[in-house]
């Protein structure tokens, strides 16, 4: 008897008489009698698979074949395509093998071939096991390990249905001799690679000599399509375990959406027509088995069930797989622009170099001196401006609360102290010169300390931002990053001694000259010293006195005192107050202008310099040339947008088909 591929009266020609009744009786066609129009449909998928469509992340429809071991994954597969495929013990098949059978009329015998590491591999009917096998060991090894690269085999035969499925290794828990020891976790995780997508039908293929509930492809089904409306089960063995069978498809305790079919295998030698004529015989005389729908029953029925489902669910994520195509495309060519450009000279370095400082310092000149936030409108530590003044507030709140300007705490006690130190030769009812310049001295100096830790903390904090700012806009130049952080720790190393510096100085102003042209020291001066009569009338009868401005305050150290230099205390405590608060504020201001100013200069005129001063020996264009990674990231780009123009190329003919023929979706 002639295989399927020379037996024309299998699919639909002239028949051999002997054969004529038994065929066209029990045996449908597997070639759909849509297929010219179910074709172009799969020719688009298959074409948009072999451009690598899929490596960038956009999945595909797909019909795949799971199965634990010893299921019949195999024998389905044979009897769907008409060929044999590797056998033996142990996992067969070890790498994805994406099979794209194709119904060719003009092809007088088959012509497969093989597509895998973007090599064709031609080969013939008798081969296809053998050359599978060579394949499967180049790209997995000649172990019985598994590998996640796909190997694709393309049969163009006459009367095959149109169909593209990919064959995955069959589950098995324990490694035998020579399989890696983490064999099961590698084979799940490739079929849920496989299995996850939406796209993905599931071919589930169940021995019926086992219970479906038990079967690891079930269970693995079941996690990514949990109603079951995207799997369909192939029930093998039909013939060994008929007993139950109708009651088993007909249950759907595990949740098979797309139903069942009922297969034979293929015994022995026998040939494929043999089988599929052995297989209608089976079903139509078995006593048992006979009692199962014809609907759902022989290779026949599970090839035009494959070929409607997959026409479906083509036409169904057609437009979604053109919109992806779109935009991941789009976006390779904006990343692809972002890129920075081979410079091949001094000059188109020196350019780049400029362009990137221009772009750096507009950023920080918005962040730092600006306080736009457009460019980090969600990212609050960006937002210096206002992070700037809230740091300054802090800073005024510590040197409130610092021990320095505790008003009531030992009233009078350090007053009377410098009196008596800095008292000499003169008229009783003065203040001494030196008394208020004294208490000045101390109490700056006591404040002076704060200093070195705010600025520590402002320009730090500047710092993280320059960094960052300067490291956003050079991403382009890895080589240059390392210099350019180094210039901007140093230069603001330079800026915070500077300001230390600034400080220092106003400090040791404000302790040599007390001056201010403030109206408010006068007007609350004033309004203190109205109380002096009261406290010194009072302060021996009572335990604490309420001072407007002050608070109140305890009085009993000061009952065994000198009355005259208690109101001498009083007097330069009442000068000190007001003018103290003026102080801190003059401070706190005089390092909120010395910042803004620094900051203007850091972004303005020395960062520039200071970056370009660290670069100058290191030669400008090497710093700024292409490293590996990204000339290699540039390749790849350049390649995918190449092949998803090539896919969306593909599909624009096939819609332009659509639009002239008419809709392919069955």
């Amino acid at each position: 008897m002639r295989t399927m591929g020379d037996d024309r009266a299998f699919v639909g020609s002239e028949p051999e008489p002997e054969l004529e009744p038994l065929l066209f009786a029990h045996v449908p066609p597997l070639a759909a009698s849509y297929s010219d129009q179910i074709r172009p449909l799969l020719n688009a998928i298959d074409r948009l698979r072999n451009l690598g469509v899929m490596e960038e992340g956009i999945h595909l429809p797909t019909i795949v074949v799971v199965g634990d071991k010893s299921s019949g994954k195999s024998s389905v597969l044979e009897s769907l395509a008409g060929i044999n495929l590797p056998r033996g013990q142990g996992i067969c098949t070890r790498v994805p093998l994406i099979m794209q059978l194709q119904d060719d009329p003009q092809a007088d015998r088959p012509e497969p071939y093989l597509y895998y590491n973007g090599k064709v591999v031609p080969t013939d009917e008798d081969s296809i096991s053998k050359a599978i096998n060579d394949a499967t060991d180049e790209i997995a090894g000649q172990g019985k390990g598994v590998s996640n690269t796909p190997l694709t085999l393309v049969i163009k035969k006459y009367g095959v249905p149109d169909l593209t499925m990919v064959d995955l290794p069959g589950i098995t828990r324990v490694p035998v001799h020579g399989q890696p020891e983490n064999i099961y976790e590698q084979i799940s995780e490739m079929i849920m690679d496989y299995i996850r997508p939406d796209e993905s039908i599931i071919l589930n293929v169940l021995s019926a000599t086992v219970d479906f509930s038990t079967c690891e492809s079930i269970r693995m089904s079941q996690m990514v399509d949990k109603t079951g409306k995207r799997t369909l089960a192939v029930v093998t063995k039909a013939d060994k375990a008929p007993e139950g069978l109708l009651e088993k498809v007909g249950a759907d305790d595990v949740n098979i959406g797309l139903g069942c079919v009922c297969v034979r295998n293929r015994i022995g030698d026998e040939t494929y027509e043999e089988a599929w004529l052995e297989e209608a015989k089976l079903f139509d005389t078995h006593p048992l088995l006979c009692k199962i729908d014809k609907s759902i029953v022989g290779v026949p029925v599970l090839a035009q069930k494959l070929t409607q489902i997959q026409a479906t669910i083509v036409a169904k994520y057609l437009p979604e797989i053109v919109m992806k195509i779109d935009d991941k495309r789009d976006a390779n060519v904006a990343e692809l622009k972002r890129m920075p450009k081979n410079l091949s000279s001094v000059e188109d370095a020196m350019m780049a170099f400029m362009e990137m400082m221009g772009s750096a310092k507009e950023s920080l000149r918005k962040v730092l001196l600006r306080g736009e936030l457009d460019e980090y409108l969600d990212e609050k530590d960006m937002h210096c401006t206002a992070r700037l003044v809230e740091m300054l507030n802090q800073y005024y709140d510590e040197l409130q609360n610092c021990t320095e300007n505790n008003l009531q705490s030992n009233f009078l006690l350090e007053e009377m102290e410098i009196l008596e130190e800095v008292k000499g030769i003169g008229l009783p009812d003065v203040l001494p010169h030196t008394a208020f310049p004294t208490l000045l001295q101390r109490k700056v100096k006591g404040i002076s300390s704060k200093l070195p830790s705010f600025v520590v903390r402002v320009w730090d904090y500047i710092e993280g931002v320059v960094i960052r700012s300067l490291m956003q806009h050079s991403e382009k130049y890895p080589q240059l990053q390392s210099s350019t952080k180094r210039a901007a720790f140093n230069l603001i190393n330079k800026m915070k001694e500077k300001t230390i510096d600034r400080m220092t100085e106003i400090v040791e102003m404000e302790k040599l000259t007390d001056y201010t042209c403030n109206p408010e020291y006068l007007l609350e001066r004033n309004k203190l010293m109205t109380q002096q009569d009261m406290f010194v009338n009072n302060y021996k009868s009572k335990i604490v006195i309420d001072l407007q401005g002050i608070g109140l305050v305890n009085v009993t150290h000061l009952w065994l005192r000198n009355q005259k230099l208690i109101q001498q205390a009083f007097d330069l405590k009442m000068r000190m107050t007001p003018y103290w608060k003026i102080v801190l504020r003059r401070f706190v201001d005089s390092v909120a202008l010395h910042l803004r100013f620094s900051m203007q200069n850091l972004v303005n005129k020395e960062m520039e310099k200071e970056i370009w001063g660290e670069l100058s020996g290191a030669g400008i264009k090497r710093m700024m040339e292409e490293t590996p990674e990204m000339a290699e990231k540039r390749l790849k780009l350049n390649r995918s947008i190449k092949q998803l123009k090539g896919s969306a190329k593909v599909l624009a003919k096939f819609m332009d088909r659509i639009a002239t023929h008419g809709n392919y979706n069955h």
